[in-house]
């Protein structure tokens, strides 16, 4: 392992609080190509063989479709949510009427600089906000996990 993989799994993720909505954020440099980072992303079928924040994800991580997301964060709850964005080897974006998360991949040589941002809110926010479990050690994790399977492709 380089150092430089060394340093991607150790990113930070940064949240940010305000009345009606939470942000979370993280940004790394994995040692791998987009595209190979871009595979692990849309590949539903094998996302929680590599990423230990995920439980499962049914459905087809493509333009336009719905996928059936379960977290380790509430392994009672099924989150459904709608592929918003798909730009190959540099954008995702899924959501649903509460939050939106988009992965942005941009490519530095042969590496590629990872950034997952999640926005959650709306007016009902504050009434539910303190039942929301903070997102940064997760958002650790999964780029941990991320970084890991791409260095190892």
């Amino acid at each position: 392992m380089t150092s430089q993989s060394s340093n991607s799994q150790n990113a930070k993720a940064n949240t940010i609080k305000k009345t009606f909505s939470r942000t979370t954020a993280i940004s790394q440099l994995i040692n791998a190509e987009p595209s190979i980072v871009w595979s692990l992303l849309t590949n539903a079928a094998d996302f929680a063989r590599w990423n230990s924040t995920v439980v499962s994800i049914e459905g087809d991580i493509k333009a336009g479709q719905k996928i059936k997301l379960k977290s380790t964060l509430d392994e009672s709850r099924t989150f459904k949510l709608k592929v918003k964005e798909f730009v190959p080897n540099k954008k995702l974006t899924w959501g649903d009427a509460m939050g939106q998360r988009t992965f942005t991949l941009r490519e530095e040589g042969s590496k590629t600089h990872f950034t997952m941002h999640e926005k959650i809110g709306g007016p009902l926010f504050p009434l539910f906000a303190s039942k929301i479990p903070s997102f940064d050690e997760s958002f650790e994790q999964f780029s941990a996990d991320l970084a890991r399977a791409a260095e190892s492709k």
